[in-house]
């Protein structure tokens, strides 16, 4: 994907911006400004499940100390502690509830730390 960031000049924020064609002058999204400073992107790497578990082999077992650095058990203690404390969180009772908390535990199976923890 052709997504870019900048530093507006105008407001200041650090906007990404989808471009086809980066010959064309890029606009900040938020102040219409186009004063834009390309900045370096963080690029991501992300595996599916089976080839992480090729490169890593099984998952820790909970207490080892690479158990927290491993992405794929971040959902599968989420969902263990929440069954021990009985909550089913894809009842219906409670799918609304914990979508967002599913939506992370899919992309950390997946190999790909959830944004709000990746900088701990």
């Amino acid at each position: 994907m052709p997504i870019y960031e900048f530093k507006c000049g105008g407001c200041g924020r650090k906007v990404s911006v989808f471009l086809r064609d980066t010959s064309r002058q890029a606009v900040c999204p938020e102040c219409g400004g186009s004063d834009l400073k390309r900045l370096v992107s963080r690029i991501a790497y992300h595996n599916k499940a089976g080839v992480w578990t090729e490169e890593m082999g099984p998952p820790p077992a909970i207490g080892d100390e690479k158990y927290y650095s491993d992405p794929r058990n971040i959902g599968r203690y989420t969902e263990h502690r929440l069954k021990q404390l009985g909550i089913d969180m894809h009842s219906p009772e409670y799918s609304k509830t914990f979508s967002e908390v599913n939506d992370m535990i899919e992309k950390a199976r997946d190999g790909e730390m959830p944004d709000k923890i990746k900088d701990i």
